[in-house]
């Protein structure tokens, strides 16, 4: 079947197998043989087109990255929605929408933490939260301060649905705390109702 497929479908392919194994397994868990079998094709034929894990692995993030950064453009793309008062709700709704797909997520918080061992990823999460923090403050116009809020509360709430917290958040009043936290409780937005819903809000 993949023969018959161009070069460029099996590359989509090859990328979308690794998303899903690298979201499973994590950088340092997933070899380009598991890649490979998840892809349906040969080990050699991953390396020849992608390199090296570190350089396949940093294409998935990069698309994870792109996918984040051209939903909050397009919800800010209009001047005027970018500054109305809702706009935090709205883009909460985008990014709730977005780690509903918890490959999209398991694959940016992987690589947040491999960036602590990798040169290469680490510079490609550099560029991923400098993009976004210079895109919101941009197209909002709002203080740095605010910005810097919400990106921090989609670490946290990353992290507590990575950790699965949502299903133990009723029996330990910590991770209900930080929950609300993450949520935007306390600072006059929030980030949407399917995320509430995800952390049982």
């Amino acid at each position: 079947m993949m023969a018959r497929l161009s070069a460029a479908e099996r590359r989509e392919r090859i990328l979308e197998a690794a998303g899903r194994a690298f979201s499973r397994g994590g950088y340092a868990g997933t070899s380009t043989d598991l890649v490979a079998l998840e892809a349906g094709v040969s080990q050699p034929y991953v390396v020849r087109m992608f390199g090296s894990k570190a350089d396949l692995f940093q294409e998935v993030f990069d698309r994870a990255v792109e996918e984040l950064i051209s939903a909050f453009a397009a919800e800010l793309d209009d001047p005027a929605a970018a500054t109305a008062p809702d706009v935090w709700d709205r883009l909460g709704a985008v990014y709730s929408r977005l780690v509903e797909d918890r490959d999209v997520l398991v694959v940016l918080l992987q690589g947040f933490s491999a960036a602590a061992a990798h040169p290469q990823i680490a510079a490609a999460a550099r560029r991923c939260l400098v993009t976004l923090f210079h895109l919101l403050v941009e197209r909002t116009g709002s203080p740095a301060q605010q910005v810097q809020q919400f990106i921090a509360n989609g670490m946290l709430l990353n992290a507590l649905l990575a950790m699965d917290a949502p299903e133990h958040a009723a029996e330990e009043p910590a991770l209900a705390a930080l929950a609300d936290c993450a949520l935007g409780q306390h600072t006059g937005y929030t980030l949407g109702p399917s995320v509430r819903k995800l952390m049982g809000k």
